[in-house]
């Protein structure tokens, strides 16, 4: 029997997830993902299919005031600017989707910080 891989079985955990969260207009899906070197969090209408709101450590003004763009600190930053970026689009509640990725970590930092800025999940 062949072994699924750590990222195969992400995916199968992130499907699971899927299939119950979905985000609204009133209450959109704020999804977090993390590869090896970035952070990337979307607040998304799954009714329309539609991203309102995107913060990565991509950007130039994330990437510039940051160490490193793969760490604890990293998604603090993030999180609390994806926070700031939704309260200016009206958004105060979110359906959190941590993309099958353990709440550990990274992930734990940037819902915290993102609670810290207001958001409510």
């Amino acid at each position: 029997m062949k072994k699924r891989s750590r990222n195969d079985m992400r995916v199968m955990r992130h499907e699971r997830l899927r299939r119950t969260l979905s985000g609204t207009a009133e209450k959109p899906r704020m999804a977090v993902f993390h590869s090896l070197n970035h952070l990337y969090v979307q607040i998304i209408d799954d009714d329309l299919g539609h991203t309102l709101a995107a913060v990565s450590t991509l950007e130039k003004s994330v990437r510039e005031s940051l160490k490193g763009t793969c760490n604890i600190e990293a998604a603090k930053v993030v999180g609390r600017l994806a926070a700031e970026r939704a309260k200016a689009k009206g958004i105060e509640t979110v359906v959190f989707d941590r993309g099958g990725h353990q709440y550990h970590g990274k992930v734990k930092a940037l819902a915290d910080a993102a609670r810290e800025a207001g958001l409510k999940f």
